[in-house]
């Protein structure tokens, strides 16, 4: 009982904390807007109280400058697959055409005559699968067939038809809107969840699906979660030409994702998602509308991202670089959620569902296990169902973390900065593995110790937190060239006392956060 109070007491100071701290940046960052707008790239007209709209992510510019013709657009697939669907009764085959004609004539708009590019190496690919599926060297000739297209696209810059002959060089006139060679990052994912997926068929799969129905929520109720249709091994029918190919290209998910297995999908060709019910769609939708609304006011009021692309931060303050950082990646964080959840969306109303990619705040993260379980969730659980687990798993957990996120660096682009984040990420990593394996080996007896350990986890937090952002600070703004100037720059003496502001804030931060889950865990007891 004594604890309880005491816990109550600190919750109150902490969200008094937290108010504080919310209310101080936010004031700041108007100011800060307000006083260097003129000298910010990327401010053009807006819509609310005559303000500059912040437009200097090109990301965000392009989807957010594409969203009605978009909605149009996926709107008139949606009808027309549901309705082909309803009057014909079609099941995976027959889905998989409609889709696949649906789609190529999105992708034909978007990249014009390359389309032949994908469409062969998508083909090359599932000849691949198909004859050397099989056999025991698959995965390292999958691995690396994709990987030399990946790197090869990018550096060739998704080639030219005239290195094919004169005779073809006219097509290199119609090239699209946009360039095929970044949306196929994706399509080389899902072409290795097909090999892989294709693959495993014959092979013992250690899923236990009771265990898994007694223990989930949705599944326990007659509902099928993602994990379910992910580990369900889809029969050799499945494996054709048209479902592979429509797996490629589904357009609701082809620009963005998020990533869906190669199983998940042809699961629901079949037989349609019923984890949502129509209210719940239609409520998924009305959520991602409000949070439009919210971006909308973050980039008339606050320009954060103009500060990182006009490098103007460079002549701030330590308080204020810190401000702005934090901005950014809360911008980040809100712009990828508008994304990713866009697209599942339109995927939802089509029977097909995705993994949420941002099922937490960036906020309440306050490890980088958790961190990256909860940032392009998609993308995590596609890492560690043909990465992770392949390479061996926990037992090889030091040596994975190198190889993953170079893999997830060098998918994004070949570029040095996303190199740096990634090998920052990844030594930031193995402290945050090595401490949580020495506290699972040491169990925590007595309210003092669990008090102790609960002090400490908050400093790690804090920590924590500091460190992811130095690493996507380098990755997607400064770049590694920065990274001296910014150390140094904390470091001094004017930058020490918002260095030790900012390690409290998060500790806060991060007891705050312990708080929240300890909540939810109480309320899932009670169910």
């Amino acid at each position: 009982m004594k604890n309880s109070s005491w816990q109550q007491k600190e919750l109150i100071f902490l969200v008094l904390y937290a108010v504080v701290f919310y209310t101080i940046v936010i004031r700041r960052s108007l100011q800060l807007s307000h006083d260097h707008y003129a000298k910010l790239y990327g401010l053009r007209p807006g819509w609310i109280a005559g303000r500059l709209n912040d437009a200097s992510d090109a990301q965000w510019r392009n989807f957010r400058g594409n969203l009605p013709i978009l909605t149009m657009v996926f709107g008139i697939f949606a009808l027309v697959a549901n309705v082909l669907k309803k009057s014909f009764s079609l099941k995976a085959k027959g889905m998989a055409i409609v889709w696949i004609l649906i789609s190529l004539a999105y992708l034909f708009y978007l990249h014009g005559a390359c389309i032949l590019f994908i469409i062969a190496i998508a083909s090359a690919n599932f000849f691949l699968v198909k004859i050397l599926g099989r056999t025991k060297y698959f995965s390292l000739v999958l691995w690396l067939f994709n990987l030399s297209f990946l790197v090869c696209n990018r550096i060739y810059e998704g080639y030219q038809f005239s290195i094919f002959g004169q005779r073809w060089a006219y097509l290199d006139n119609f090239r699209g809107t946009f360039r095929w060679q970044i949306c196929f990052n994706f399509v080389v994912l899902r072409m290795i969840s097909f090999g892989c997926d294709y693959h495993w068929t014959d092979q013992y799969n250690r899923f236990d699906r009771k265990k898994h129905i007694q223990h989930c929520d949705h599944c326990s109720s007659g509902k099928t979660c993602y994990l379910l249709l992910q580990e369900k091994r889809v029969t050799n029918d499945k494996f054709s030409f048209p479902i592979y190919l429509c797996y490629l290209v589904y357009a609701p998910l082809y620009i963005a994702g998020p990533i869906i297995s190669f199983n998940a999908f042809a699961s629901q060709l079949d037989s349609p998602q019923n984890i949502y019910s129509s209210r719940e769609v239609a409520w998924y939708g009305f959520r991602w509308v409000c949070s439009l609304f919210l971006m909308e006011l973050m980039t008339h009021l606050l320009y954060y991202n103009a500060f990182a692309i006009s490098g103007l931060w460079k002549q701030l303050s330590p308080i204020d670089i810190f401000i702005i950082g934090y901005g950014v990646l809360n911008f980040m964080w809100l712009k990828f959620f508008l994304i990713w959840r866009y697209f599942r969306f339109w995927s939802l109303i089509n029977g097909i569902v995705a993994p949420e990619n941002m099922p937490r705040c960036v906020n309440n993260c306050h490890n980088l296990e958790s961190f990256w379980k909860n940032w392009h969730a998609s993308f995590n659980r596609w890492l560690v169902r043909y990465v992770y687990i392949p390479l061996g798993g926990s037992q090889k957990k030091l040596l994975n973390v190198w190889v993953i996120f170079t893999f997830v660096a060098v998918w994004h682009d070949l570029e040095w900065k996303l190199l740096s984040w990634a090998w920052l990420t990844c030594i930031f990593f193995i402290p945050e593995m090595l401490v949580k394996s020495a506290a699972n080996a040491f169990p925590v007896e007595g309210a003092f110790m669990e008090f102790v350990f609960r002090e400490l986890r908050a400093v790690a937090g804090a920590i924590t937190i500091t460190c992811l952002m130095v690493a996507n600070l380098v990755g997607f703004v400064i770049g590694p060239s920065g990274i001296n100037w910014l150390v140094s720059g904390f470091l001094q003496k004017e930058g020490l006392p918002t260095l030790g502001g900012l390690l409290v804030s998060f500790y806060v931060g991060t007891k705050l956060m312990f708080h929240i889950s300890e909540a939810k865990q109480r309320k899932e007891r009670t169910r």
